[in-house]
């Protein structure tokens, strides 16, 4: 059961890492607008703000790897930050798209559990 919770945080953390990309690199560019609905105008008007945002993005997919590598030492760390997620990814449903649900709280919740079942 450890191994596939710790399964479910990596993958976790490897989403946000895209997140990160998408926002930090990629926000104003073809890819980035698709993922985000948004038009060339809208892209670069917000462009300062996404990268802020992919940058949270990032400590959240650098604190579950930490978590990770921490093993058995890890898991009040792994929950720290999947309840991280799991507050935002239910903030972002309820304010910005519900989309946001599906892709950060729901896997959010899933590795909670497993995490703590494990």
């Amino acid at each position: 059961m450890t191994l596939l919770a710790d399964l479910v945080v990596a993958l976790i953390a490897l989403v946000h890492i895209y997140i990160l990309v998408l926002e930090m690199f990629l926000w104003t560019r073809p890819a980035g607008r698709k993922a985000f609905g948004m038009t060339p105008e809208q892209a670069e008007a917000t462009r300062v703000m996404a990268a802020n945002q992919g940058l949270y993005n990032g400590f959240l997919a650098a604190g579950l790897i930490w978590g990770l590598l921490a093993g058995a030492d890890g898991f009040c760390i792994k929950l720290f930050f999947l309840g991280c997620i799991l507050v935002a990814g239910i903030y972002g449903a309820c304010t910005a798209s519900r989309k946001i649900l599906f892709v950060q709280a729901l896997p959010a919740a899933v590795g909670i559990l497993l995490v703590w079942i494990a």
